[in-house]
Formats: C-alpha cells, structure tokens, sequence
C-alpha cells in the first residue's frame, strides 16, 4: 500500500526542523571567517587610520586567494550530500579526501605566487603610500595560513555532506577564541603592530585545520576510504569545481574592483568600506547559513531520487532568507550608531560609512532570497548556470562602479552600485529556480 504523502503543514515544520538543525551550527562556522577579520579591522583600527587602511587592501586580496577556492566547500557538499542520499557513504569520504589533497596543492601554489607579488598586488589596488607597507607586511604574513585555510574548506564540505554542520560550528568556536586572544597578545602585548594581527591569524587557521584533518581522517578509517592522495580523484574534484571557480572569480572581482574604487576615493573612505565590508561579509555568511543547509537537503533529496523534496525545500528556505533579510536589515539600522565607535574613532571614517550603512540595510531581504538560491542551486550541482549568471552580474556591474569616481560619487554611491550588483544576482537566480531545470535526480548530476 503506497503512503499517502504529508500534509502542506507538516512538510513544512519537517523542512524548518532540518533547516534549524543545520544551519544554526552552520551559522556560527561560517561567520567564522568575516569574525576573524572583523576581530583584525577592531584592533588594528586603534593603531590609526593607515594601518586600518592597510589592512583593508591586504584583506581583500586574502579573502579573494582563498574565496576563489571556495568550491572546495561547496561542490564537496553537494556531492557527498547526494551519495549520502543515494547510501554511499565511503565513495562520499573518498571524494572529500580528494578535496583535502587538491587544497593542499592549491593553497602551496597560493603561497609561492602571493610572497613575490605582495607589493604589485597592494599597488594594483591604488593604495595610498602611507597604507601600502602595513597592506604588504599583512598580506605577505597571512599568506602563509592560506594552506590551513583551504584544507578547512574541503573538509567542512566533507562534514556538511555528511549533514554535520556542528563540528564545524566548534572547530570555528576554538578558531576565532584563539585569534582574538593572539590579535591582542601579539599587536599590544608583543608590540607587533598589524604582524602581530597578521601571524596570530594565521596561527588560528593552522590549529583549525589540524582538528578538521583528525575529525576527517577518523571518519574515514571508520568507514575504509584511503587516505592516500589518488591522481584520477584529484583532477576529477578540480574539474568539477571549475564552474563554481569562475563563479566565484566574478563575485570576487566584484568585491574587489569595489575596494580599488573605494581606494581611490581616499583614506578615509577605505578605511569607512573596510568596515562596512566585513559587516556586509559577516550579514552574508549569516544568510549563507540556510543556503549550506540547502546545499546539504537539497543533495539529499536529489540522490534519493525526492524531486518534489526538493522543491518544497526550496521554496522553504526561500521565506526563511526574505525573513532573516528583514530582521539584518532592521539590526543594522538600530545598531550602527553603536558599533561604529568600536572599529574607529575617526569622526570622519564615522560620519561617511553612516549614510553607506542604511543602504546595506535596505538591501537585506534581497540579500537574503539571493543566498538562499544560490545555496539551491550549488546543492543541485547546477554549477555551469551559476558561473554564467555571476559573470553577466560582473558585467553589469564593473562600468557602474568605475564610473563613480569620475562623475564625483562617494562611498554611499558606490553601495547603491553593489546593492545593483544583488538585484541583478536575485534576476538571474529567480529565473532559474521558477524553471525547474536544476532538478536532477541520481548519486551523481
């Protein structure tokens, strides 16, 4: 006798019960990341303005060697999630490891590239003279973690497959406790200026990786995958990745060419985008949170065949991202004349990124739908749509921004040009969750 399928409402509180239970851990991990730098800019930015300046270019330019790599994380999620669905369990592990030695290899190359050219990358951004040696001294330090940085990406994206989104949540715990400790020590204690903010990060992502590669490496013992790194699997994870790498190369062009355009403005108003930025980033990585859970339902689903799962999920996560842009919004909005004085005392940095802030808030709930469908999508393994519609974003976006300092545009000018940049993404994302083609049942798409 077949089962009769599940009312509407109870669907729907079984979908809130998976979302809740992945992406509140997954929460915490992923603001992880733009904590440690928020943690950076908060430091560094009581040493003065050029130093804060500094970091902001450095940071971008670290952010983008690492994010470019971030399907290392989420094409790892949605294969395992699916071969989870499908109930293959070592063929899951045994791909995530080929992710770890494909991050390893990258993130060796990273490093030999960046060392040499720290000083033409921070010139390429337009940086002034009095931030372009704190800019350099940070980025050539902190390039030396991004080996650690990449090998946590694969294996989150091994852990979040397998719908642990909890280890990651205490590895993170563990990870940014010890860099705020080391940022203090180090810049204060130790009297390192912006190294000491440097080395104390990448201390913090080297101690995460060792306990990811443990918690992994376990796992896989327990079930029989090798450990060894397999040629054929390796160049398999890279080519898999590739859409989702010039998906993510246009978005972080995006942000990019946004802080070479806010460098041109001045001191001032780099120092004002820098702080914006890593609240913009941790607002994202908080919205991102029901996108991984997404990633990880939605593989599910699609490897056990559950198209109509699928579906609803989507449409679930949806409301959950139009609501969670709303309640971001209006908490920027009530908190900016309290944080602000937290990141600078320099009432001018002040009075400019105040004005910049509102339009970060009003662009919330489209912030919002966007993660959430590009988590949908990523989950699908609908990477060859993804890289199309970010390099279209790109290219709506690029001659606005770059307009902005000729025509005599400011910094809050330059945050209508990215909330642009979002409506453009939430087109092209809503286009293709309302036609259905992602939808692939299968272990593999």
């Amino acid at each position: 006798m077949t089962q009769a399928p599940a009312p509407p409402k109870a669907r729907k509180r079984r979908h809130d019960r998976e979302i809740v239970a992945l992406a509140l851990p997954a929460f915490g991990a992923l603001v992880a990341e733009p904590l440690f730098v928020m943690v950076d800019s908060a430091v560094v930015g009581h040493l003065g303005t050029p130093q804060l300046a500094g970091l902001a270019v450095a940071a971008a330019l670290l952010m983008t060697a690492v994010s470019v790599f971030v399907f290392l994380a989420y094409a790892t999620t949605a294969a395992v999630a699916r071969r989870v669905g499908a109930g293959d369990l070592p063929a899951a592990i045994r791909q995530g490891m080929d992710g770890i030695w494909l991050a390893l290899i990258l993130g060796i190359a990273v490093i030999a590239f960046t060392l040499p050219a720290a000083p033409w990358l921070v010139e390429l951004f337009g940086t002034s003279d009095t931030a372009s040696p704190y800019a350099i001294t940070y980025l050539r330090i902190s390039s030396l973690g991004i080996p650690a940085m990449l090998i946590v990406l694969a294996a989150t994206g091994v852990l979040r497959g397998l719908q642990d989104t909890k280890t990651p949540l205490y590895v993170a715990i563990g990870g940014f406790t010890a860099n705020a400790v080391l940022n203090v020590g180090l810049v204060y204690g130790a009297g390192l200026g912006i190294a000491g903010s440097a080395w104390g990060t990448v201390i913090a992502q080297c101690a995460m990786a060792v306990a990811y590669l443990v918690v992994v490496v376990r796992g896989a013992r327990r079930h029989g995958a090798s450990l060894r790194p397999d040629a054929p699997g390796i160049r398999a994870s890279a080519q898999a990745g590739v859409p989702l790498l010039v998906r993510t190369l246009s978005l972080r062009a995006v942000l990019m060419i946004a802080t070479a355009v806010a460098a041109r403005l001045g001191d001032t108003d780099i120092a004002a985008h820098q702080i914006i930025l890593s609240l913009w980033t941790l607002m994202a990585f908080a919205l991102d949170a029901i996108a991984i859970a997404g990633q990880a339902i939605i593989g599910r689903y699609l490897g056990a065949g559950d198209a109509d799962g699928a579906r609803d999920v989507c449409r679930r996560m949806v409301q959950w991202g139009i609501a969670a842009g709303v309640v971001f919004g209006v908490l920027i909005v009530l908190a900016r004349p309290l944080f602000t004085p937290l990141f600078t005392g320099d009432e001018a940095v002040q009075d400019t990124l105040l004005p910049a802030l509102l339009v970060v808030a009003l662009s919330q709930p489209i912030a919002g739908v966007v993660f959430v469908l590009d988590g949908v999508l990523m989950g699908a393994g609908d990477g060859p749509y993804l890289a199309w519609a970010m390099v279209l974003t790109l290219a709506v976006f690029a001659p606005v921004a770059l307009l902005i300092p000729p025509l005599g545009g400011g910094l809050t000018a330059l945050w209508w040009a990215m909330t642009l940049m979002m409506a453009v993404r939430l087109l092209t994302l809503w286009l293709r969750a309302r036609s259905g083609r992602w939808i692939v049942t299968g272990a593999t798409r």
